[in-house]
């Protein structure tokens, strides 16, 4: 299993929960040097990819969704790759990394004109065996559950990560329903629907 910083597994975590699998925007509290060196470290270990557009968008710290542009002028953007998302335990969706309409620069707002779209229904996704996740929904299916600590204890997560799973990787892209409920002795404990 790739080892991650909690830097770096909040921003994975961040981009492959994002329709077009964007990097940006980074954590507002990443900025500058910090940035370029994490985001640096992730492009060298295969983790994430630039992907140049035919956008001549310039960068703009403001908006903070494009990453850089090339000498030409065009826009490059930064996207998660199947590594990217394998080393948070998610299956990628298909054999490319790249999203759809990666050729695009996202745009900084949606037309004021355009009707509110209805949140889609969460892709039935199975996680691959032996992966963090996978064992992340096993605890929760055991008789019993599972609280934070002994999750956290399971995987080496930190417990900030463990309810990002949940809300996350869990809710959004398994579309499970992860319940909690307060034992005395244990304190919150959570817990899925068996099979």
């Amino acid at each position: 299993m790739t080892k991650l910083s909690d830097t770096q597994l909040v921003i994975l975590s961040a981009a492959a929960q994002r329709e077009d699998r964007n990097v940006l925007p980074l954590p507002g509290s990443l900025r500058g040097g910090a940035a370029a060196k994490v985001v640096g470290a992730l492009l060298k270990r295969g983790l994430i990819a630039e992907t140049t557009t035919d956008s001549r968008a310039q960068a703009d710290a403001a908006l903070n969704r494009i990453w850089r542009n090339d000498e030409g002028g065009n826009a490059i953007l930064l996207h998660i790759t199947d590594a990217g998302l394998a080393a948070i335990g998610i299956e990628p969706e298909s054999g490319d990394s790249a999203p759809t309409g990666a050729d695009e620069a996202p745009s900084a707002e949606a037309p004021k004109d355009a009707p509110a779209e209805p949140d889609p229904a969460p892709k039935a996704r199975t996680p691959r065996a032996g992966t963090k996740q996978a064992k992340l929904i096993e605890m929760l299916r055991a008789e019993g559950g599972a609280t934070i600590d002994e999750i956290v204890a399971e995987t080496g997560w930190q417990p900030h990560t463990v309810r990002g799973a949940f809300a996350g990787a869990l809710k959004k892209k398994l579309g499970l329903e992860v319940t909690s409920e307060k034992v005395e002795g244990r304190g919150r404990v959570y817990s899925l629907p068996r099979d």
